[in-house]
């Protein structure tokens, strides 16, 4: 984060995809864009309109303000934690995680789910690399000075350092790809792993990987993570580090992004065009957060106020980039809880049931997704111990489709990737 001292297939597969289309993308065409009027299909006419009453008072899982772990309040859904490569590895091709481990079973007692971020480098601190490969023959770090202060850099020269990289990934999606504690995975290099140096000793090849080793490493990231989705920092748009303009491709990788100066007072200069650098339908297919800008106190007093601050109104933000989370630790001392909830609410998906029939031993259910984005995991509408065929992953914001389910009953929404605690609820008006 920047701590000022002084101041699935990726969208565009979709299009290259050819005439057959996948269960997706089928079910994406039953969509329709919400309408003021309720249009019953012939096949559902016959069943009866049933009274539902439901509304969202809690903040929805993998949405909302995070805070950093550890965070008791039952106002939030994630908690937040950077991790050091060093934590879980030592020794060549030896994994101990433990620290992680611990890290995401303490997160989920609280009934809330993880975003964490690896890094090397720290602001102030030494490099995360692996004593092992610090110890490697040829390996020499730089030193230099990061906002006035002491701080190690990786020597990406080293061929051990972009092997154990590599791997080091690969293993944490094979252990926790489809664990439901954790929720989102950020991950970069530089800075704070934010894909900039923005202040300090910048080598490309040296300090900061080269172009050809970051493709081969976001290809990799695209084939081992096929559930928890991985975001980089917008910063990565700059072709100072990033790999896009060499690579365009990789666009098309399933990927999300990240903006750890939002809300800035120039947010509609630079951070603007790195968010779209990477595409507006991006938030279709991966979920798209950050942090409260640093950039000054008042960034920070006033980011949530509910008048705004530099014209510019935190929820009407959220809706323009189509926002799921946002680091907000230092809320609590600006804000009322009531406020960070409210704001939260704001965010991500947010489903409600508009229709609601039953009879022939069915339930037929009109259902709109009135949030921002979709909701990145796999959840369907259930009666009783029955599940609709319709995946919820794919009904975008603004969107409705009526779903069917051979049962009958009181719909809910389940989803199997949450932890104890965990309900993902909807709002229903229905007389």
């Amino acid at each position: 984060m920047k701590r000022f001292l002084t101041l699935f297939a990726a969208a565009l597969t979709l299009i290259a995809c050819g005439p057959e289309k996948t269960d997706n993308q089928q079910q994406t065409d039953d969509q329709q864009t919400i309408s003021d009027k309720i249009t019953v299909p012939d096949e559902y006419a016959s069943l009866t309109r049933t009274s539902l009453k439901s509304s969202i008072t809690k903040v929805q899982p993998m949405t909302g303000i995070v805070m950093w772990a550890p965070s008791k309040t039952d106002d939030i859904q994630l908690e937040y934690s950077y991790m050091e490569y060093n934590s879980i590895c030592k020794e060549k091709d030896v994994y101990d995680w433990t620290a992680l481990d611990n890290l995401l079973e303490g997160i989920a007692s609280r009934g809330h789910q993880a975003v964490i971020r690896f890094h090397y480098t720290y602001v102030g601190k030494k490099c995360t690399v692996p004593d092992y490969i610090k110890a490697w023959p040829g390996y020499e770090e730089t030193v230099g000075k990061s906002e006035g202060r002491t701080t190690y850099f990786p020597d990406w020269r080293c061929d051990e350092l972009k092997r154990f990289h590599l791997e080091f990934h690969k293993a944490l999606a094979k252990r926790y790809d489809t664990d439901p504690r954790l929720a989102f995975l950020e991950t970069g290099f530089g800075l704070w792993a934010e894909y900039h140096i923005y202040d300090g000793p910048f080598k490309m090849g040296q300090t900061f990987p080269d172009k050809d080793f970051q493709a081969e490493f976001m290809r990799g990231m695209s084939e081992w993570f096929t559930h928890t989705t991985w975001s980089i920092s917008i910063d990565a748009a700059d072709n100072t580090y990033g790999p896009f303009q060499k690579y365009p491709d990789l666009l098309n990788l399933r990927f999300g992004n990240f903006d750890d100066s939002f809300m800035c007072e120039d947010h509609d200069g630079y951070n603007y065009r790195s968010w779209k650098f990477f595409g507006e339908e991006r938030y279709k297919t991966a979920p798209l957060g950050g942090e409260f800008s640093y950039y000054s106190d008042y960034d920070q007093r006033h980011c949530l106020d509910a008048a705004g601050m530099y014209g510019r109104k935190f929820e009407d933000e959220v809706a323009k980039f189509h926002m799921t989370f946002i680091i907000g630790a230092d809320q609590r001392s600006y804000q009322t809880w009531d406020r960070i909830r409210e704001a939260s609410l704001s965010m991500g998906y947010r489903f409600r049931i508009r229709d609601y029939r039953v009879g022939d031993g069915k339930t037929a259910i009109l259902i709109a997704n009135v949030g921002v984005a979709p909701i990145y995991r796999d959840a369907w509408v259930a009666v009783g111990s029955k599940r609709a065929d319709y995946n919820l992953a794919s009904l975008m914001p603004g969107n409705e489709v009526w779903i069917t389910v051979d049962a009958t009953g009181a719909p809910a929404i389940e989803c199997d990737h949450l932890v104890k605690g965990q309900r993902i609820c909807f709002e229903a008006e229905i007389d």
